[in-house]
């Protein structure tokens, strides 16, 4: 099954030459790949945390669990991108797969026979692993698409990532919806081993993934690739942009949009195991819907790309100001009444609520976050740099916040205390930086032409993607 665009071997007035794509090396082809490793790697042990510290009746050994989970994972990111670069997308891909089950696990002896030592083994291990997925996932997301498809595809990304969730948040519901489920407790233990099966599978898969300079895309443009002729260069190149201004101003909102893992707390505290597992079904269903509506508008070609993220910037603040707001109304009521409600409750739909605004308005500002990064670069080894420092930094953000959520906090005032003031502190400086960003606008043609510049500011360093196969090391040209 092939198409029969021309894409390959853009010519400089813009017209292809004769080489078919093939489907397996079409950016759609990438994008259900990389979807469908995040569906089942990532997605599900998201879908585990939805319950609350991982389905676990108290969320303390969890939540110290993830804070080292995310501390291994910051730094892993950090380095996630030079580590892309010289040994390949794909590889990166498929060991950022491996460390999610071995945590899956780990958590299934703890619910089964209360072993606690595997819970932090499975953490190293996933901390690790997720590390080097991110990295190299955000710059497939980013890098691979054609420019004018970017939210499109960023959102099947999402979709993707976001539907593994769903998926396992509607498997915890299947197995935990007794009555017996009605009050506070831990989720059965056979719902692990299906985590466990599931995430396995997203090992094989990443293999499947494009290498860079293979991807075809439907416009005839091709994904830039910059590749260092060293580990040291590679790390010279990441310390000059973890020390760019813009990135500097943007360290704020890194650490906001991922620092809410109070969440978590919130429901251990307030509900039974069946109302979480549906607060986690129904919250992701929000998740999917915020995603789809900001891709629509970051793809909305009646405006320019400045507008596009102008306009979004402040739609995502309008959204944190109506979820924090109503966030800290119901947070109070539940503090002083210590409820602990079944979804046939009616304090339930109050709370169910305060999740899903959360939810929403997070996913809002990481689709956005993923959207302003891309438009710095079309160069896909920067992007994964790029990727790298935004989820390093996530990582590290989520790594403090389990850390403060390991204690009660006089009912989660504290850590609500420090997610607003985060966030409050995020606007200024992301603004500044959205106000002076050139995003790169350009179309087909501009692929083509050598004498734009790439991060270092060198031309030559561009690929000429005229002859298949060519990349650039350094500052020399060699054809794989």
């Amino acid at each position: 099954m092939t198409d029969s665009k021309p894409t390959l071997g853009s010519s400089d007035d813009g017209s292809t030459r004769g080489m078919k794509r093939i489907w397996y090396r079409t950016t759609l082809f990438n994008a259900f790949i990389i979807g469908g490793v995040g569906f089942m790697a990532p997605g599900l042990w998201n879908a585990m945390n939805s319950l609350g510290a991982g389905g676990a009746e108290s969320p303390y050994l969890i939540n110290a669990a993830n804070a080292l989970v995310f501390s291994l994972m910051g730094f892993l990111c950090l380095f996630g991108g030079p580590i892309a670069n010289r040994i390949g997308m794909n590889w990166t891909l498929l060991l950022g797969a491996v460390g999610y089950p071995v945590y899956s696990a780990a958590l299934y002896t703890n619910n089964r026979f209360g072993n606690e030592w595997f819970v932090l083994v499975g953490a190293i291990a996933c901390g690790l692993s997720a590390g080097l997925f991110w990295a190299s996932e955000g710059a497939v997301a980013l890098g691979y698409p054609e420019p004018a498809k970017r939210g499109q595809y960023m959102n099947i990304w999402l979709w993707f990532r976001t539907g593994g969730p769903l998926l396992g948040s509607a498997i915890v519901l299947g197995l935990n919806h007794s009555a017996s489920s009605k009050s506070k407790g831990k989720v059965g233990s056979e719902t692990y081993l299906i985590f466990v099966a599931l995430q396995c599978l997203a090992v094989p898969l990443a293999i499947f993934l494009t290498r860079p300079e293979k991807v075809q895309r439907s416009d005839g443009s091709k994904v830039k690739i910059v590749v260092q002729d060293s580990w040291r260069a590679e790390m010279l190149e990441l310390w000059k942009l973890s020390h760019r201004k813009d990135i500097m101003l943007l360290l704020p909102v890194f650490w906001a949009s991922y620092f809410n893992q109070y969440e978590g707390n919130f429901e251990t505290y307030y509900f039974g195991v069946r109302a979480r597992a549906l607060i986690g079904f129904v919250a992701y269903l929000g998740t999917l819907i915020s995603s789809w509506s900001i891709s629509r508008i970051l793809d909305y070609r009646m405006l320019s790309i400045k507008s596009r993220l102008t306009y979004t910037f402040y739609y995502v603040i309008f959204l944190h100001i109506l979820a924090w707001i109503y966030g800290w109304v119901v947070q109070e009521q539940f503090t002083k009444m210590s409820p602990s409600y079944d979804w046939s409750d009616k304090g339930f739909t109050k709370g169910l609520f305060v999740v899903i605004l959360w939810e929403f308005s997070r996913q809002a500002l990481q689709n956005w976050l993923y959207y302003f990064l891309s438009t710095m670069t079309d160069n896909i080894s920067e992007l994964s740099r790029l990727s790298g420092i935004l989820r390093g930094q996530e990582s590290f953000s989520q790594a403090v916040s389990f850390g403060l959520n390991t204690r009660d906090w006089y009912g989660g005032r504290v850590p609500l205390a420090v997610n607003t003031i985060l966030l409050g502190l995020a606007v200024l400086p992301t603004w500044f930086v959205l106000r002076d960003h050139q995003p790169i606008e350009h179309d087909r043609s501009d692929d083509n032409l050598t004498h734009l510049h790439d991060e270092e500011q060198h031309p030559e360093k561009f690929i000429d993607n005229t002859r298949k196969g060519d990349i650039v090391v350094g500052e020399t040209s060699v054809t794989r």
